[in-house]
């Protein structure tokens, strides 16, 4: 992921790329099935944020994909997978992402 300039990580957002949030089940595996589904489709993942929520039953994973024709695509065979239980199109999350990015770039 490029580096982004933390003095306003909302403007650094490409408006083509797309926020998806998932809830899904928290047990080994389940992050492999969703890459591994991006990986057949021959679909980018722009960045991965994952975080247990539920005392630990389900997690959250924010995706920041590429918006293409191959966007709603890959959200229909995301909702096929048993483990992913929602699935939400986020473009509000936009600069909450860019500022993860940035807080991500200071620190690494």
């Amino acid at each position: 992921m490029p580096a982004t300039d933390a003095s306003n990580p909302s403007e650094n957002q490409p408006l083509n790329t797309a926020i998806l949030r998932l809830t899904v089940n928290n047990h080994p595996g389940v992050m492999l099935q969703i890459c591994g589904l991006f990986v057949r489709r021959n679909f980018n993942l722009e960045g991965i944020f994952c975080s247990a929520v539920d005392q630990g039953a389900t997690s959250c994973i924010w995706l920041k994909v590429d918006e293409t024709d191959k966007l709603d695509q890959v959200i229909k065979q995301l909702t096929k997978l048993e483990d992913v239980l929602a699935i939400e199109e986020r473009p509000d999350a936009r600069a909450g992402v860019s500022e993860m990015e940035a807080m991500m770039a200071r620190i690494g």
